[in-house]
């Protein structure tokens, strides 16, 4: 008897996780373990049963989806990680895999792209566009030759985190409590994203934030 695929769907939208749970179980050899929309209930599920799979969004309300896949990548190294999110790949794939996710689709794709993602990290490679594969080859070949990349894509982990708190409307004390730093310390963060981005004002940074978080180009 073949051998059940299980996965773990982890999306804090209801909606797209239920589409993305159909059509995982349209393939009679795929099965769901758990579904989850929050770190915390994605660790809970993981402890109860782990998957050969899981599917991780990268903003999951408040939470930061590349935390849960480097957990995921040290406790349960067997699990497979692959990543699908609305963010721009070009802003966000190099992270997920270093991270430790062996792929990256952005939500928009057709349904057919998601099962070829699926059916690629299973066999133990990794999937990524067309595009973004001849961007991180150009980058292997030649490092000391920075390809065209949104300005996004040259912030850590952290300075995203408070660029998408910011365009998801919290202030300084909020983003704050959310990450577990101090208000001097958000406001770095927040003057780093200004120079980084050449942005001249606390109103235009909260403007782009509100931009890029819509999925528009910023």
């Amino acid at each position: 008897m073949t051998k059940t695929t299980t996965f773990l769907v982890v999306d804090d939208h209801p909606v797209f996780r239920q589409g993305l749970v159909a059509l995982i179980k349209s393939n009679g050899k795929y099965e769901i373990s758990a579904q989850a929309g929050t770190t915390e209930e994605a660790t809970e599920a993981l402890r109860a049963s782990v998957p050969d799979v899981a599917l991780i969004d990268i903003s999951l309300g408040d939470q930061n989806g590349l935390d849960l896949v480097r957990m995921i990548k040290t406790s349960y190294p067997c699990v497979t990680v692959l990543i699908i999110s609305m963010h721009d790949e070009a802003v966000y794939a190099a992270r997920a895999l270093k991270a430790g996710a062996r792929g990256y689709v952005m939500k928009q794709e057709a349904a057919s792209v998601m099962v070829d993602a699926i059916r690629t990290v299973l066999s133990g490679k990794i999937f990524v566009s067309e595009a973004m594969r001849d961007r991180l080859l150009e980058t292997l070949v030649s490092p000391e030759i920075e390809p065209e990349v949104l300005p996004t894509a040259r912030l850590s982990d952290r300075e995203l985190e408070v660029l998408e708190l910011i365009g998801k409307g919290y202030g300084a004390t909020e983003i704050g409590n959310i990450l577990h730093l101090s208000v001097k310390t958000v406001n770095v963060y927040r003057d780093h994203l200004k120079e980084k981005l050449k942005i001249p004002n606390a109103s235009e940074l909260r403007r782009f934030a509100v931009k890029w978080m819509n999925g528009r180009e910023a």
